[in-house]
């Protein structure tokens, strides 16, 4: 292993790090200044870089833009008398691996400086995991090699595509892949979030208007099915949309011409057109509010995206993919993260999916303190929500639901937890749960429910709040009075 090298103009900094660095069996080469230190560089390399900011004859943030320049995998360990702001800031922003304010405790700064050579290493013997050409989609699990192997079979089709999925599983990322191998590739893509246009404003927004259709139409416009001719249109949430306009997009469908709102003449629709949705139509249409000839028109074939929680061990592939992403974005060396901490965020269940991730590894990219992102790095939030579960209704990947310690089978066997998930899962685990209490005859099923639902409710809001109990009957809506009451029926005090 190469040295560790101490740039320091302080004698004694560099003689107390060299003997503590000694005890733990590493070596070491100091320098005064840090024209030797540039000096070195020419001809040798460390293992990990000490250096202090401000030295006569040199800046430590100079050192340290010319080691990122010329050694970018290089951890460096800035030091400074001047705890700062600026310093720290200037520290991060050159890519420092970590910022040590002196005084410091020795044992400390050993450990940081263990931790630096352990990231060195690891960057030496893994593979490069910066990647020249963002790939279109990741996934090394079978559903998702199922869904890669369905985009493959579809790539000389332009049959109608129907997705379905929560949401944030990248569903529009299928939709754009799709597009991008398929016939019409050189034509455009047009995307609409349906759920997102006002009623009054959508149909105009899919097929255009002539100028004096309305108040406000100053002058004709192109909507989105002329847009994207010879190309692919991406309706979103298509369950979401009004039922007297399903009925226009059906004869779209159905005839291939639609009029603009106001216009007499038929235009004709050269288009393909993939949906997706998180709503189950099947029930929709069962509820009289999804059309069932428009449902059966566009699922000529059905694509389902998996929930990240049915794939979790994609989740350090993905992970280390949006690091990767989020520093090129910023412009900053990519962080790691350990094994535990990867370990840990693979068991999560990740209620919002690949975008909550994503989320995730942008706060993670900005806020982590070090280079290697451990456990104790993550959001409090997210570490305390997973390790003070409430008791409540979770679903295991084998379809049983477990409410309070008893379990049954013939849940949906797609949800993790209650919160974050279509509620007809934990209300179909509580009707199991209610028909289990009718069947052994037991007493006062209502009042009991109530009990643990309540129980579960305060539980899981006292953890999110750290035990204020204000801020916990504010987040739930309801008065100080009434949670303290509550606790103390409940028995939650201890």
């Amino acid at each position: 292993m190469k040295p560790i090298w101490i740039v320091d103009d302080d004698q004694s900094i560099r003689w107390v790090l060299e003997k503590a660095l000694a005890r733990e069996n590493f070596t070491t080469r100091s320098f005064s200044g840090v024209r030797d230190a540039l000096a070195a560089l020419e001809t040798e390399s460390p293992q990990v870089l000490v250096s202090d900011i401000r030295m006569p004859g040199g800046s430590g943030l100079e050192l340290l833009q010319t080691v990122r320049d010329r050694l970018p995998g290089l951890p460096v360990i800035i030091m400074t008398a001047f705890s700062d702001l600026d310093s720290a800031v200037a520290a991060f922003q050159g890519g420092a691996f970590e910022y040590l304010a002196k005084p410091f405790d020795v044992d400390k700064a050993v450990e940081l400086i263990r931790r630096a050579v352990d990231e060195s290493m690891r960057g030496e013997a893994a593979y490069d995991e910066r990647v020249t050409e963002t790939p279109e989609m990741l996934g090394q699990a079978p559903a998702m090699q199922d869904m890669f192997r369905a985009i493959g079979r579809l790539s000389h089709s332009a049959a109608t595509v129907l997705i379905t999925g929560e949401s944030g599983t990248g569903k529009e990322l299928v939709a754009r892949a799709l597009h991008r191998h398929s016939p019409r590739a050189n034509g455009p893509f047009i995307a609409l979030n349906t759920a997102a246009i006002p009623k009054d404003l959508l149909e105009s927004e899919l097929f255009g208007h002539e100028r004096g259709a309305f108040t406000g139409a100053q002058a004709m416009r192109q909507g989105r099915f002329e847009q994207a001719e010879n190309g692919t249109l991406f309706l979103d949430e298509i369950g979401d949309m009004p039922f007297d306009l399903q009925t226009r997009l059906l004869r779209v469908l159905s005839d291939g011409q639609f009029y603009r709102v106001g216009g007499h003449n038929p235009l004709k629709a050269n288009v393909r057109v993939i949906a997706a949705t998180h709503q189950n139509l099947e029930s929709r249409v069962r509820q009289g509010l999804f059309r069932e000839d428009l449902y059966h028109r566009l699922n000529v074939i059905r694509l389902r995206l998996p929930a990240l929680r049915e794939r979790s061990e994609d989740i350090p592939l993905l992970t280390r993919h949006f690091l990767q992403k989020s520093a090129r974005d910023l412009g900053v060396e990519p962080k790691r993260v350990s094994d535990d901490a990867l370990a840990y965020l693979a068991s999560l269940p990740f209620p919002g999916n690949v975008r909550q991730l994503e989320n995730l590894c942008n706060w993670l990219t900005v806020m982590a303190p070090a280079q290697v992102i451990e456990r104790k790095d993550l959001p409090p939030d997210l570490t305390a929500r997973h390790e003070h579960a409430p008791e409540a209704i979770a679903v295991s990947t084998d379809g049983a639901v477990a409410v309070n310690g008893s379990s049954t089978v013939g849940a949906t066997p797609t949800a993790a937890a209650p919160a974050g998930v279509p509620v007809s899962v934990w209300e179909s685990g509580l009707r199991t749960e209610v028909a289990r209490l009718l069947r052994e005859n037991s007493a006062d099923v209502m009042d009991e429910l109530a009990r643990r639902f309540e129980a579960a409710v305060i539980r899981e809001a006292l953890d999110f709040t750290r035990g204020r109990k204000v801020e916990a009957a504010e987040r739930l809506g309801i008065g100080r009075n009434t949670i303290t009451r509550k606790i103390q029926e409940l028995h939650l005090d201890a």
